[in-house]
């Protein structure tokens, strides 16, 4: 890599930081807007302070949901750079702007450890663009007025985008804190883990994860399949599964997923109870019945408890645990016992931990699990998934390019 975050000279100067402050909004009844969870604020915290104690003037960079190059006041950076300041014990200055004179007036009026928050980088169109030369346009906007880049934002490193790598082509760069711990951790599990190793895969679409899977055939001794995809899998296997998610396209693929799996000696482990209900609601009749056993009209909703139970078995000898997406409809009372089980038996296991982002993570904070129990929980849930099927992310590639 070219360089580390401290091999940086900053003392005095101007550094971007390019983080993830891409969190949930909630309007409240008073009309303000509050932040429904703010781990990926609080990932960026370290970063941000060690530049401020080497006395360098801050410029965060950060994207908020999809406006789609147009300004959304919904989708405004404000609210997130209040929560940035409580969490630093600092002043936050937002500047209600992407470029111009308003950002280059701001930055000029910095001084040593001061921090900047920029407006939604993806209010201007030429952040995404699909065209090189606006990408760089947007870039050498920011560039001019900045002596170094740093990329903290592990969410958007597997971005082609005008502030994740065109910005960083133009200045001395280095890796923030939180993605050399994200990279680390993943360089960890995917080059010498230490086994058995686990990957413990959720979520709805098994069309999202089947890539992970191939890549990770040859590297785990055993794969645990639960949430929506998991249908798919029992499917495969010749069950019925009512009214459940399914993609009756994948199911092919799935079989010969499973044979090479068998030809390759790794266990696969498939839900042998589900929760299911006719529908997702707080108050709807559930129950709990076996995998053969789903009736028409009713769809499963999350693993029931001999599966949770026979997870808890199957994670027991684990020395790597990879986990990637819910068991379930864990936003749903009645359908959050399975991802919560699952969470509890890897915070409890000796085994060297990766959550791999995006609803995992989000998971163990609505369900109130401790994070510190985790060796580690990444703020990146696409950017995560790409390095588990082995690709080559822009945002990291860029780093390691000779200035």
């Amino acid at each position: 890599m070219s360089a580390r975050l401290d091999d940086l000279d900053v003392d005095g100067r101007v550094v971007i930081v390019r983080s993830d402050l891409n969190v949930p909004l909630a309007n409240q009844p008073d009309g303000s807007v509050a932040i429904t969870d703010d781990g990926r604020v609080r990932a960026s915290v370290p970063t941000i302070e060690r530049l401020r104690q080497k006395g360098a003037r801050v410029v965060v960079l950060a994207h908020l949901g999809r406006p789609k190059g147009q300004r959304v006041d919904a989708l405004s950076l404000a609210p997130v750079g209040g929560r940035l300041a409580e969490l630093l014990g600092a002043p936050v200055t937002f500047v209600d702007a992407v470029t111009g004179t308003d950002v280059a007036d701001a930055v000029s009026h910095t001084e040593r450890g001061d921090v900047i928050l920029l407006q939604n980088v993806r209010f201007d169109p030429r952040e995404t663009s699909k065209n090189v030369d606006d990408r760089r346009e947007l870039a050498a906007e920011w560039a001019q007025w900045a002596d170094a880049f740093v990329s903290d934002g592990f969410g958007v490193v597997h971005r082609e985008q005008a502030s994740v790598t065109d910005v960083a082509r133009l200045l001395p760069r280095a890796p923030g804190l939180l993605v050399e711990q994200e990279m680390a951790s993943f360089a960890r599990v995917l080059s010498d883990p230490e086994r058995p190793f686990v990957v413990v895969m959720g979520g709805s679409k098994v069309s999202d994860k089947l890539a992970v899977i191939g890549h990770l055939l040859d590297r785990v001794d055993r794969l645990l399949v639960g949430g929506g995809m998991a249908f798919t899998f029992l499917r495969a296997e010749g069950f019925q599964v009512g009214e459940s998610l399914l993609e009756e396209d994948q199911v092919a693929t799935v079989q010969q997923v499973m044979d090479e799996a068998r030809r390759k000696g790794v266990e696969i482990v498939l839900p042998v109870d589900v929760v299911i209900a006719r529908e997702i609601s707080p108050d709807a009749e559930f129950r709990v019945v076996s995998v053969g056993e789903i009736p028409s009209g009713w769809k499963g909703l999350d693993i029931g408890p001999a599966t949770a139970t026979l997870f808890a078995e199957r994670l027991d000898d684990a020395r790597t645990v990879v986990w990637n997406g819910p068991m379930g409809v864990f936003e749903v009372t009645p359908f959050a016992d399975g991802t919560r089980a699952v969470a509890e038996s890897l915070a409890a296991s000796p085994a060297f931990t990766v959550v791999g982002g995006g609803d995992s993570a989000a998971a163990i904070r609505i369900l109130g699990i401790d994070e510190s129990r985790f060796d580690h929980i990444s703020t990146g849930g696409g950017a995560s998934l790409e390095l588990l099927e082995g690709r080559t992310l822009p945002g990291l590639a860029v780093l390691e390019e000779t200035p």
